[in-house]
C-alpha cells in the first residue's frame, strides 16, 4: 500500500485534480493505516519504556514481572529513592497498552490481574503497593488482615514501652519518699536521743541537789518487778515507782473524773425517772423536762473536759466520744422500765413467800390443836371411869 501511495505521489505527469479524486477514494484505506502506525509507535514506545523487547520475545509474564519491576522503584508510595509519580504514570500507561494488545492477539493472561475477593473483580497488581504500607503478600484481604497483625503487635509493643516507662518513673518517685522516710526517721532518732541525753542530765542535776531522797524506799534496793513483755523494762520501773509514791498523770486523773461525773449524772436521770408515775401527769412531765434541761448544761461542760482528756491521752484508743443527752436519756429510761419489772418481780416473790410462810405454820397449828384435843378426851375418859 505504502509503495501505490508513493507512485501517485511520485509521478509527475498526473494532475492535480486527478490526484485529489484518488485520495479522496482512499481516504478510509489511509486513515486505517496511520492510526495502526500510530498504534505500533506507542507499542514500541510501551515496551520501551517496560525494558522489554519487542512483542515477539516478551510474554505476559515477563511483562507483569518488569511492570512490578518498575513499580516498586517509581512508585511514590514505595518509599525508594527513585520514586517518581509522573514516571510511574507513565509505566503505568505503557503496562496498560502493552496488556490490552496482548489480549487483542492472544488469550488473556491470568496472572497479569490479580482477583479482588472483596468486589468480585479484578484489580491491577500495583495495588500491593498502594495500600496497607506496602506490608504483607497474597490477595487483598490476607495482606488487610496481615497488616492488622502488625498494627496490634506494634501497638501491644508501644504499651510494654510505656508501662516500662510508668514503672521507672514509680520506682524513681519511691525511691525519692523512701529517702525522704529515712531522713524524716534519722531526725525523729536525734531529737529522741537529745532530749533523753537533756532528761539524764536534769535527773542527775536533781539527784546532785538530793531532790529523790524524801521518797520512800530510798537507799534500798529496787524489787524486781512482774515483768511485762509488751513494754520496755526501764519504762516500767519507772511507772512502779511513781505510782508507788502516789504519782498520777493527769490524764489518769481527768479520765476518773469524767467517769465520776457521768456516774452521777445517770444517777440522777434515773432516780429522777424512776420516781414519776406511768403514765406521767402533766407536773411530772414538767419536773422531768427542767431536770433534762439540767442534765443537758451539766453535759455541755463534761464534754468540753472530755475534749482536753483527748489532747493529754497518750494512746488513740484511750481518747473518749462526747456524751449526748439523747442517749443518756434512753439510757435513764431502759433502765427506770428494768428497774420497775425487778421491783415487780420482788413484790411477786415476797407475796409468795408470805403465802408459803403462812401455810406451813397453818400446817403447825393444825396437828397441835388435834394433839391437844385428843389429850383433853383422854383425861376426860378417865374422869369418868374413876
Amino acid at each position: 500500500m505504502s509503495h501505490i501511495v508513493h507512485l501517485l505521489v511520485s509521478h509527475g505527469d498526473v494532475s492535480h485534480g486527478r490526484f485529489l479524486l484518488v485520495l479522496s477514494r482512499w481516504s478510509p484505506f489511509f486513515r486505517k493505516f496511520s492510526s495502526d502506525l500510530q498504534i505500533r509507535r506507542r507499542l514500541k514506545e510501551s515496551y520501551r519504556l517496560l525494558q522489554l523487547p519487542e512483542e515477539e520475545h516478551s510474554s505476559p509474564v515477563r511483562v507483569k514481572e518488569a511492570y512490578l519491576h518498575l513499580a516498586k522503584l517509581y512508585h511514590p508510595d514505595s518509599g525508594a529513592p527513585t520514586a517518581d509519580a509522573v514516571l510511574f504514570a507513565r509505566v503505568e500507561k505503557a503496562y496498560r497498552t502493552v496488556v490490552a494488545h496482548q489480549s487483542k492477539t492472544s488469550q488473556p493472561d491470568p496472572g497479569g490481574e490479580v482477583e479482588d475477593e472483596e468486589t468480585g473483580g479484578t484489580a491491577f497488581a500495583h495495588r500491593h503497593y498502594l495500600s496497607y504500607d506496602g506490608v504483607g503478600s497474597g490477595t487483598p484481604s490476607q495482606r488487610e488482615r496481615q497488616y492488622r497483625q502488625i498494627r496490634v503487635d506494634r501497638a501491644a509493643e508501644k504499651v510494654l514501652n510505656y508501662r516500662q516507662r510508668e514503672h521507672e518513673i514509680a520506682a524513681a518517685a519511691e525511691g525519692a519518699l523512701v529517702e525522704r522516710d529515712m531522713r524524716q526517721r534519722s531526725r525523729k532518732i536525734k531529737i529522741t536521743q537529745a532530749v533523753e541525753r537533756l532528761v539524764e542530765d536534769l535527773i542527775q542535776e536533781s539527784m546532785a541537789r538530793g531532790d529523790f531522797r524524801n521518797l520512800s524506799g530510798a537507799g534500798k534496793p529496787l524489787n524486781k518487778f512482774e515483768h511485762n513483755p509488751y513494754a520496755d523494762p526501764m519504762t516500767h520501773n519507772l511507772n512502779r515507782i511513781l505510782i508507788d509514791n502516789g504519782y498520777q498523770p493527769p490524764w489518769v486523773v481527768t479520765q476518773r473524773d469524767i467517769r465520776d461525773a457521768a456516774a452521777q449524772i445517770r444517777h440522777r436521770l434515773l432516780d429522777g425517772r424512776i420516781r414519776l408515775s406511768d403514765p406521767r401527769t402533766p407536773r411530772e412531765n414538767s419536773q422531768w423536762e427542767q431536770l433534762c434541761e439540767s442534765v443537758e448544761e451539766e453535759l455541755t461542760k463534761l464534754n468540753k473536759i472530755v475534749d482536753n482528756y483527748n489532747l493529754v491521752v497518750p494512746m488513740l484508743s484511750m481518747q473518749m466520744v462526747h456524751f449526748s443527752l439523747s442517749r443518756e436519756i434512753d439510757r435513764a429510761v431502759k433502765a427506770a422500765e428494768q428497774h420497775r419489772l425487778n421491783q415487780q418481780t420482788e413484790r411477786k416473790r415476797e407475796r409468795q413467800r408470805r403465802i408459803e410462810e403462812k401455810k406451813r405454820a397453818n400446817a403447825v397449828t393444825v396437828p397441835e390443836q388435834t394433839k391437844q384435843g385428843l389429850i383433853s378426851w383422854l383425861k376426860n375418859l378417865l374422869n369418868l371411869k374413876f
